[in-house]
Protein backbone atom coordinates (compact mmCIF):
# COMPACT_ATOMS: atom_id res chain seq x y z
CA UNK A 1 0.00 0.00 0.00
CA UNK A 2 1.49 3.76 -0.89
CA UNK A 3 1.06 6.51 1.20
CA UNK A 4 -0.93 7.93 -1.28
CA UNK A 5 -3.40 5.08 -1.46
CA UNK A 6 -4.30 5.30 2.12
CA UNK A 7 -7.06 7.30 1.51
CA UNK A 8 -10.26 8.07 3.32
CA UNK A 9 -12.16 5.68 4.71
CA UNK A 10 -14.81 4.11 1.91
CA UNK A 11 -18.18 3.52 2.82
CA UNK A 12 -17.94 -0.33 3.86
CA UNK A 13 -15.50 0.55 5.88
CA UNK A 14 -17.26 3.12 7.92
CA UNK A 15 -20.45 1.14 7.99
CA UNK A 16 -18.05 -1.93 9.81
CA UNK A 17 -16.51 1.21 11.94
CA UNK A 18 -20.29 1.65 13.45
CA UNK A 19 -20.91 -2.10 14.08
CA UNK A 20 -17.53 -2.56 15.95
CA UNK A 21 -18.37 0.13 17.88
CA UNK A 22 -21.80 -0.96 18.62
CA UNK A 23 -20.90 -4.08 19.52
CA UNK A 24 -17.27 -3.41 21.84
CA UNK A 25 -19.65 -0.32 23.86
CA UNK A 26 -22.41 -3.66 24.07
CA UNK A 27 -19.44 -5.76 25.89
CA UNK A 28 -19.22 -4.44 29.51
CA UNK A 29 -15.59 -3.58 30.56
CA UNK A 30 -16.07 -1.37 33.78
CA UNK A 31 -12.10 -1.35 35.26
CA UNK A 32 -10.97 -4.84 36.19
CA UNK A 33 -12.85 -6.63 34.14
CA UNK A 34 -11.92 -5.87 30.69
CA UNK A 35 -11.70 -9.96 29.87
CA UNK A 36 -14.65 -10.04 27.63
CA UNK A 37 -13.47 -7.13 26.00
CA UNK A 38 -10.36 -7.86 25.47
CA UNK A 39 -10.87 -11.52 23.81
CA UNK A 40 -13.01 -9.73 21.44
CA UNK A 41 -10.86 -7.34 20.25
CA UNK A 42 -7.97 -9.57 20.18
CA UNK A 43 -9.77 -12.05 18.05
CA UNK A 44 -10.93 -9.69 15.53
CA UNK A 45 -7.06 -8.36 15.18
CA UNK A 46 -6.04 -12.56 15.47
CA UNK A 47 -8.70 -12.94 11.79
CA UNK A 48 -6.74 -9.64 10.23
CA UNK A 49 -3.24 -11.56 10.58
CA UNK A 50 -2.18 -9.42 12.90
CA UNK A 51 0.05 -10.93 16.35
CA UNK A 52 -1.12 -9.91 19.92
CA UNK A 53 0.81 -9.85 23.02
CA UNK A 54 -0.89 -9.84 25.89
CA UNK A 55 1.48 -8.94 29.42
CA UNK A 56 0.89 -9.41 32.74
CA UNK A 57 0.13 -6.16 34.01
CA UNK A 58 -3.10 -8.03 35.86
CA UNK A 59 -1.06 -9.02 38.65
CA UNK A 60 -0.24 -5.58 39.17
CA UNK A 61 -3.68 -3.75 38.67
CA UNK A 62 -5.91 -6.44 39.59
CA UNK A 63 -7.97 -6.85 36.72
CA UNK A 64 -8.50 -9.69 35.21
CA UNK A 65 -7.01 -9.16 31.62
CA UNK A 66 -3.47 -7.46 30.65
CA UNK A 67 -2.53 -4.81 27.86
CA UNK A 68 -2.75 -5.48 24.72
CA UNK A 69 0.17 -5.14 21.89
CA UNK A 70 -0.22 -5.52 18.31
CA UNK A 71 2.34 -4.85 15.58
CA UNK A 72 1.49 -4.07 12.28
CA UNK A 73 4.91 -4.10 10.40
CA UNK A 74 5.73 -1.24 7.73
CA UNK A 75 8.89 -1.19 4.41
CA UNK A 76 12.33 -1.70 6.22
CA UNK A 77 13.85 1.21 7.10
CA UNK A 78 10.37 3.21 8.19
CA UNK A 79 9.51 4.65 11.37
CA UNK A 80 7.36 3.38 13.56
CA UNK A 81 4.64 5.16 15.69
CA UNK A 82 2.08 3.89 18.64
CA UNK A 83 -1.42 4.21 18.33
CA UNK A 84 -2.91 3.56 21.71
CA UNK A 85 -6.65 3.14 23.34
CA UNK A 86 -7.98 2.29 27.19
CA UNK A 87 -10.08 -0.88 27.07
CA UNK A 88 -11.74 -0.52 30.30
CA UNK A 89 -15.02 2.21 31.70
CA UNK A 90 -15.99 3.57 34.11
CA UNK A 91 -18.55 1.53 36.54
CA UNK A 92 -21.89 0.98 34.99
CA UNK A 93 -24.96 2.03 36.34
CA UNK A 94 -27.32 -0.40 33.65
CA UNK A 95 -26.77 -2.17 30.81
CA UNK A 96 -25.79 -0.41 27.73
CA UNK A 97 -28.08 -0.90 24.65
CA UNK A 98 -27.27 1.29 21.84
CA UNK A 99 -29.34 3.25 20.10
CA UNK A 100 -28.97 5.87 16.76
CA UNK A 101 -31.05 8.58 17.02
CA UNK A 102 -30.49 10.35 13.48
CA UNK A 103 -26.69 9.49 13.76
CA UNK A 104 -26.13 10.09 17.68
CA UNK A 105 -25.45 7.08 19.31
CA UNK A 106 -25.92 6.56 22.65
CA UNK A 107 -27.47 3.95 25.59
CA UNK A 108 -30.84 3.32 25.69
CA UNK A 109 -30.75 3.08 29.65
CA UNK A 110 -29.24 5.69 32.15
CA UNK A 111 -26.23 4.29 32.20
CA UNK A 112 -22.70 5.16 30.41
CA UNK A 113 -22.38 4.77 26.82
CA UNK A 114 -18.86 3.54 26.80
CA UNK A 115 -17.84 5.89 23.60
CA UNK A 116 -14.67 6.60 26.10
CA UNK A 117 -12.45 5.03 24.97
CA UNK A 118 -14.32 2.51 22.87
CA UNK A 119 -14.94 5.05 20.29
CA UNK A 120 -11.27 5.42 20.07
CA UNK A 121 -11.13 1.72 20.24
CA UNK A 122 -12.94 0.75 17.33
CA UNK A 123 -10.90 3.57 15.14
CA UNK A 124 -7.58 2.08 15.39
CA UNK A 125 -9.52 -1.42 14.85
CA UNK A 126 -10.80 0.02 11.39
CA UNK A 127 -7.52 1.54 11.08
CA UNK A 128 -5.86 -2.11 11.62
CA UNK A 129 -7.94 -3.45 9.13
CA UNK A 130 -7.10 -1.09 6.76
CA UNK A 131 -2.87 -1.37 6.83
CA UNK A 132 -3.32 -5.14 7.44
CA UNK A 133 -4.74 -5.63 3.72
CA UNK A 134 -1.79 -4.79 2.12
CA UNK A 135 1.50 -2.89 3.08
CA UNK A 136 1.73 -0.44 5.67
CA UNK A 137 3.68 2.69 4.91
CA UNK A 138 4.82 2.85 8.26
CA UNK A 139 5.38 0.13 11.19
CA UNK A 140 2.22 0.55 13.71
CA UNK A 141 2.10 -0.38 17.45
CA UNK A 142 -1.56 -0.66 18.53
CA UNK A 143 -1.39 -0.45 22.47
CA UNK A 144 -5.26 -1.24 24.12
CA UNK A 145 -4.99 -0.80 27.84
CA UNK A 146 -6.71 -1.35 30.96
CA UNK A 147 -7.56 0.10 33.80
CA UNK A 148 -6.82 3.49 32.48
CA UNK A 149 -9.69 4.93 34.47
CA UNK A 150 -8.16 3.48 37.74
CA UNK A 151 -5.26 6.49 37.45
CA UNK A 152 -3.92 4.66 34.63
CA UNK A 153 -2.75 1.64 36.70
CA UNK A 154 -2.81 -0.10 32.96
CA UNK A 155 -0.27 2.44 31.45
CA UNK A 156 1.83 2.49 34.51
CA UNK A 157 2.27 -1.17 34.52
CA UNK A 158 2.75 -1.54 31.07
CA UNK A 159 6.43 -2.62 30.06
CA UNK A 160 7.89 0.74 27.99
CA UNK A 161 10.67 -1.57 26.40
CA UNK A 162 8.48 -3.56 25.02
CA UNK A 163 7.27 -0.73 22.52
CA UNK A 164 9.61 0.14 19.17
CA UNK A 165 7.42 3.78 18.28
CA UNK A 166 9.47 6.85 17.56
CA UNK A 167 6.42 8.62 19.08
CA UNK A 168 2.59 7.85 19.10
CA UNK A 169 -0.87 9.13 19.29
CA UNK A 170 -3.45 8.37 22.59
CA UNK A 171 -7.27 8.94 21.08
CA UNK A 172 -8.45 9.38 24.93
CA UNK A 173 -9.91 13.45 24.80
CA UNK A 174 -13.64 13.84 25.10
CA UNK A 175 -14.01 17.07 23.49
CA UNK A 176 -14.56 18.38 19.66
CA UNK A 177 -12.30 16.77 17.03
CA UNK A 178 -9.50 19.14 15.88
CA UNK A 179 -8.42 19.49 19.64
CA UNK A 180 -5.11 18.66 20.52
CA UNK A 181 -3.74 18.39 24.12
CA UNK A 182 -0.96 19.80 24.54
CA UNK A 183 -0.68 19.91 28.51
CA UNK A 184 -2.24 18.00 31.35
CA UNK A 185 -1.44 18.00 35.33
CA UNK A 186 0.02 16.90 37.86
CA UNK A 187 -2.69 14.56 40.29
CA UNK A 188 -2.20 14.38 43.92
CA UNK A 189 -4.54 12.14 46.06
CA UNK A 190 -5.48 12.76 49.86
CA UNK A 191 -6.50 10.35 52.48
CA UNK A 192 -7.21 11.67 55.88
CA UNK A 193 -8.59 9.79 58.41
CA UNK A 194 -9.55 11.62 61.81
CA UNK A 195 -9.88 9.60 65.00
CA UNK A 196 -11.78 11.42 67.79
CA UNK A 197 -13.22 10.02 70.91
CA UNK A 198 -17.11 8.30 71.10
CA UNK A 199 -19.10 9.72 73.53
CA UNK A 200 -23.14 9.62 73.80
CA UNK A 201 -23.67 12.82 71.94
CA UNK A 202 -27.29 13.62 74.68
CA UNK A 203 -25.33 12.79 78.06
CA UNK A 204 -22.09 13.47 78.31
CA UNK A 205 -21.23 15.15 74.51
CA UNK A 206 -18.09 16.67 76.60
CA UNK A 207 -16.07 13.35 76.80
CA UNK A 208 -16.11 13.21 73.37
CA UNK A 209 -14.27 14.35 70.47
CA UNK A 210 -15.93 14.65 67.23
CA UNK A 211 -13.69 13.55 64.27
CA UNK A 212 -16.52 14.86 61.77
CA UNK A 213 -16.54 17.99 63.12
CA UNK A 214 -12.51 17.88 62.95
CA UNK A 215 -13.18 16.65 59.22
CA UNK A 216 -15.63 19.71 58.40
CA UNK A 217 -12.84 22.02 59.91
CA UNK A 218 -10.15 21.10 58.15
CA UNK A 219 -12.26 21.11 54.83
CA UNK A 220 -13.40 24.36 55.45
CA UNK A 221 -10.08 26.22 55.72
CA UNK A 222 -9.23 24.42 52.44
CA UNK A 223 -10.11 26.19 48.94
CA UNK A 224 -11.83 23.64 46.77
CA UNK A 225 -12.76 24.28 43.24
CA UNK A 226 -10.81 26.50 40.73
CA UNK A 227 -8.35 27.91 42.90
CA UNK A 228 -6.65 29.48 39.27
CA UNK A 229 -6.30 28.92 35.48
CA UNK A 230 -3.96 25.89 35.84
CA UNK A 231 -4.88 24.66 39.29
CA UNK A 232 -7.63 22.88 40.83
CA UNK A 233 -8.55 21.06 44.01
CA UNK A 234 -11.84 18.88 45.16
CA UNK A 235 -13.21 16.75 48.29
CA UNK A 236 -14.90 13.88 46.72
CA UNK A 237 -15.46 11.50 49.31
CA UNK A 238 -16.39 11.68 52.99
CA UNK A 239 -17.78 9.06 55.37
CA UNK A 240 -17.89 8.34 59.29
CA UNK A 241 -19.85 8.20 62.59
CA UNK A 242 -22.23 5.29 63.72
CA UNK A 243 -25.07 6.79 65.15
CA UNK A 244 -26.68 10.11 65.33
CA UNK A 245 -26.69 9.76 69.03
CA UNK A 246 -23.09 9.16 69.54
CA UNK A 247 -20.00 11.83 68.87
CA UNK A 248 -18.52 10.72 65.87
CA UNK A 249 -15.08 8.81 67.09
CA UNK A 250 -14.36 8.08 62.74
CA UNK A 251 -14.28 10.47 59.70
CA UNK A 252 -12.19 9.46 56.22
CA UNK A 253 -11.91 12.14 53.33
CA UNK A 254 -10.75 11.97 49.97
CA UNK A 255 -9.51 14.95 48.30
CA UNK A 256 -7.38 15.44 45.07
CA UNK A 257 -5.64 18.55 43.81
CA UNK A 258 -4.06 19.30 40.11
CA UNK A 259 -2.31 21.27 38.41
CA UNK A 260 -0.09 22.52 35.35
CA UNK A 261 2.25 23.28 37.31
CA UNK A 262 3.82 20.45 38.96
CA UNK A 263 5.32 22.40 41.83
CA UNK A 264 2.16 24.39 42.56
CA UNK A 265 -0.02 20.89 42.66
CA UNK A 266 2.65 19.91 45.48
CA UNK A 267 1.82 23.07 47.48
CA UNK A 268 -1.42 22.64 46.94
CA UNK A 269 -1.83 19.24 48.47
CA UNK A 270 0.56 20.25 51.30
CA UNK A 271 -1.54 22.61 51.97
CA UNK A 272 -4.35 20.58 52.31
CA UNK A 273 -2.50 18.20 54.49
CA UNK A 274 -1.51 20.87 57.11
CA UNK A 275 -5.61 22.13 57.07
CA UNK A 276 -6.11 18.20 58.42
CA UNK A 277 -3.84 19.02 61.15
CA UNK A 278 -4.76 21.72 62.39
CA UNK A 279 -8.01 20.78 62.33
CA UNK A 280 -7.55 17.75 64.26
CA UNK A 281 -5.72 19.24 66.83
CA UNK A 282 -7.76 22.29 67.33
CA UNK A 283 -10.88 19.74 68.35
CA UNK A 284 -8.66 17.35 70.10
CA UNK A 285 -8.43 14.69 67.52
CA UNK A 286 -5.73 12.49 65.83
CA UNK A 287 -5.50 12.72 61.91
CA UNK A 288 -3.41 9.95 59.33
CA UNK A 289 -2.79 11.25 56.03
CA UNK A 290 -2.04 9.45 53.02
CA UNK A 291 -0.63 11.31 49.96
CA UNK A 292 0.08 9.61 46.18
CA UNK A 293 1.24 11.17 43.45
CA UNK A 294 -1.32 9.25 41.08
CA UNK A 295 0.16 11.05 37.66
CA UNK A 296 2.79 13.38 36.63
CA UNK A 297 1.61 16.48 34.47
CA UNK A 298 3.39 17.49 31.22
CA UNK A 299 3.73 20.16 28.15
CA UNK A 300 4.57 19.28 24.84
CA UNK A 301 6.05 21.80 22.43
CA UNK A 302 3.40 22.70 19.26
CA UNK A 303 6.93 22.25 17.62
CA UNK A 304 7.54 18.71 19.05
CA UNK A 305 7.29 16.41 15.82
CA UNK A 306 4.34 14.03 17.54
CA UNK A 307 2.46 17.46 17.50
CA UNK A 308 2.99 18.57 13.84
CA UNK A 309 2.28 14.94 12.67
CA UNK A 310 -1.38 15.34 14.29
CA UNK A 311 -2.29 18.83 13.77
CA UNK A 312 -0.81 18.75 9.44
CA UNK A 313 -2.92 14.58 9.38
CA UNK A 314 -5.80 17.17 10.85
CA UNK A 315 -5.43 20.05 7.89
CA UNK A 316 -5.43 17.13 5.99
CA UNK A 317 -8.68 16.00 6.77
CA UNK A 318 -9.40 19.94 6.40
CA UNK A 319 -9.86 19.92 10.15
CA UNK A 320 -7.97 23.19 11.86
CA UNK A 321 -5.85 22.17 14.34
CA UNK A 322 -6.48 23.59 17.94
CA UNK A 323 -4.16 23.30 20.95
CA UNK A 324 -5.37 23.25 24.65
CA UNK A 325 -4.62 22.24 27.91
CA UNK A 326 -6.84 20.05 30.35
CA UNK A 327 -7.33 19.25 33.81
CA UNK A 328 -7.48 15.54 33.33
CA UNK A 329 -5.01 12.75 32.78
CA UNK A 330 -4.78 9.99 30.14
CA UNK A 331 -2.71 7.45 29.62
CA UNK A 332 -0.75 9.58 27.32
CA UNK A 333 0.97 11.12 31.06
CA UNK A 334 2.13 7.35 32.02
CA UNK A 335 3.82 6.98 28.71
CA UNK A 336 5.32 10.10 28.53
CA UNK A 337 6.54 9.88 32.19
CA UNK A 338 8.06 6.50 30.75
CA UNK A 339 9.88 8.40 28.09
CA UNK A 340 7.67 8.29 25.11
CA UNK A 341 6.80 11.32 23.25
CA UNK A 342 2.78 11.25 22.39
CA UNK A 343 -0.09 13.09 21.55
CA UNK A 344 -3.29 13.33 23.03
CA UNK A 345 -5.76 13.49 20.36
CA UNK A 346 -9.84 14.78 20.69
CA UNK A 347 -12.26 11.51 19.47
CA UNK A 348 -14.88 13.94 19.50
CA UNK A 349 -17.44 11.86 21.99
CA UNK A 350 -18.98 14.05 24.68
CA UNK A 351 -20.44 13.99 28.29
CA UNK A 352 -18.09 10.87 28.94
CA UNK A 353 -18.74 9.51 32.88
CA UNK A 354 -22.48 10.72 32.24
CA UNK A 355 -25.53 8.48 31.99
CA UNK A 356 -25.89 10.73 28.55
CA UNK A 357 -23.06 9.87 27.22
CA UNK A 358 -23.05 10.34 23.29
CA UNK A 359 -20.82 10.34 20.00
CA UNK A 360 -22.24 10.82 16.58
CA UNK A 361 -21.23 8.39 13.72
CA UNK A 362 -19.86 11.38 11.98
CA UNK A 363 -17.66 12.10 14.81
CA UNK A 364 -16.89 8.38 14.48
CA UNK A 365 -16.26 8.56 10.87
CA UNK A 366 -14.43 11.53 11.17
CA UNK A 367 -11.95 10.22 13.38
CA UNK A 368 -11.19 7.66 11.62
CA UNK A 369 -10.05 9.50 8.55
CA UNK A 370 -8.17 11.43 11.17
CA UNK A 371 -6.43 8.04 12.24
CA UNK A 372 -5.68 6.87 9.09
CA UNK A 373 -4.56 10.67 8.05
CA UNK A 374 -1.91 10.30 11.29
CA UNK A 375 -0.39 7.19 9.82
CA UNK A 376 0.13 8.49 6.42
CA UNK A 377 1.59 11.88 7.65
CA UNK A 378 4.04 10.05 9.55
CA UNK A 379 5.02 8.34 6.28
CA UNK A 380 5.66 11.90 4.73
CA UNK A 381 6.90 13.45 7.76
Amino acid sequence: MSVRSLASASPAERERLVDDFVRLCEIESPSRRERAVADAVRADLEALGVEVEEDDSGAETGSEAGNLLARIPGPDGARTILLCAHLDTVPLAGPVQVTNDNGVLANAHEAILGADNKAAVATILGTARRLASGDAPVGVEILLTTCEELALAGAKAFDRGRLRSEFGFVFDHASPIGELVIASPTYYRLEADFRGKAAHAGIRPEAGHNAIAAAARAIAAMEIGRLDDATTANVGEIAGGTAANVVAERCRVVLEARSLDDARAGEVVSSMVDATGEAASGLECDVETSVERLFRGYKVQRSAPVVEVAAEALRASAIEPVFINTGGGSDANALIAAGLPVLNVANGTERNHQPDECVTVDALETMLDVTLAIVRTSAEA
